[in-house]
């Protein structure tokens, strides 16, 4: 045999080697965990559905094991791989609003190459199996009497997925459940004619509905027969994504028709039963200020009013011989033609 021959071979042997390794290695991606329709929280109330989705290769002919481990609730559930190798698991509504409020465990188990669940639980006996030691061992019990506490049993069931001797795996990921609740953040005191937006924060999933109402706290039902005059605003609002665990809202206002007076606001689920409530001041417009400004007829200059403190009274001299304002000669020319006409008078 040539070494060009041997050369040959040994390439094409190696590159059934490559292949082989390429198919039996099966990657699984995380799982991603979607609270409701929000993708950025891992908190949710009681009555919202938790989604658990992700993408699992290889087709695996029994599917994939969904565990849920929380405070006295152990769910295994099967679920299927759709052909583009996608997955979906639903923890519905109506399963969280008995939930206890705590935190609680999915793990998504993977088969891989032999196709079976090497690690699996036991309905009948409660105990978890490892169906490599010895044609199946118990590990440790997750139900009944001495079972393990709900995060001591979700750990020790990834570890024992994770075992040398087993070929599965698996990807996990976990939520809170607590309470519903709807905050509303301080508002402030505003004027007649401002516009401005309540805002909160909420447990609930993003896309449920809020009912917001702000009305007067003067505000008293009236007959028919009577005027009542309403200030105020309502409306529906939507949850919308957040940060750090909690979903936001927001409520816009237009004051131009409030009249001055103490509001209260409160908001509501439209399903779950949560309400939370906040006042606020809505204060008069400031009237407009007039100036009236003097200015004198002289131009560049400006009249400044006198205080009348400042006005003083000086007596006048007034003197006692009098002054002709007639020039000397007109006063002598008027005597002498008096003296004329009295003579001529006498003869």
């Amino acid at each position: 045999m040539d070494h060009r021959s041997f050369s040959w071979k040994s390439a094409y042997r190696y590159l059934i080697v490559i292949a082989c390794i390429a198919i039996l290695v099966i990657p699984v991606s995380a799982v991603t965990l979607t609270p409701g329709s929000s993708s950025g929280s891992a908190t949710i109330s009681k009555g919202d559905p938790v989604y658990i989705q992700g993408v699992a290769t290889g087709h695996p002919r029994n599917g994939l094991q969904v565990w849920e481990i929380g405070y006295n609730t152990v769910k295994v559930s099967t679920i299927s791989v759709n052909d583009d190798n996608t997955y979906s698991y639903e923890v519905k509504s109506a399963d969280t609003q008995g939930l206890a409020s705590g935190q609680y465990v999915v793990i998504v188990q993977h088969p891989m190459m032999n196709g079976e669940f090497d690690i699996y639980y036991s309905p009948s006996t409660g105990q978890v199996i490892n169906r490599q030691l010895n044609g199946g061992t118990s590990i440790f019990q997750l139900t009944r009497s001495g079972s393990l506490q709900s995060t001591d049993a979700a750990s020790a069931l990834m570890k024992a997925i994770n075992s040398q001797n087993i070929d599965d795996t698996f990807a996990s990921s976990s939520f809170y459940v607590s309470p519903p609740d709807a905050l509303i953040h301080p508002v402030g005191d505003h004027v007649v004619g401002d516009k401005f937006t309540i805002t909160g924060s909420t447990n609930l999933a993003v896309g449920d509905k809020l009912q917001v109402d702000v009305y007067s706290s003067s505000f008293t039902p009236t007959l028919k027969s009577q005027s009542g005059e309403y200030s105020g605003a309502s409306g529906v609002v939507e949850v919308m994504p957040g940060s750090n665990g909690r979903n936001q809202w927001s409520f816009d206002i237009d004051a131009s028709t409030f009249k001055p007076d103490e509001y209260i606001v409160t908001v509501a689920g439209i399903i779950q039963d949560v309400r939370g409530s906040e006042t606020f001041n809505i204060l008069p417009s400031s009237p407009a200020t007039i100036q009236v400004t003097a200015t004198a007829m002289t131009t560049g200059t400006v009249a400044q009013p006198t205080p009348v403190s400042a006005i003083t009274t000086t007596p006048t001299h007034v003197p006692t011989t009098l002054h002709s304002s007639l020039p000397l000669w007109v006063s002598a020319g008027a005597v002498f033609g008096i003296i004329m006409v009295f003579n001529k008078r006498k003869d």
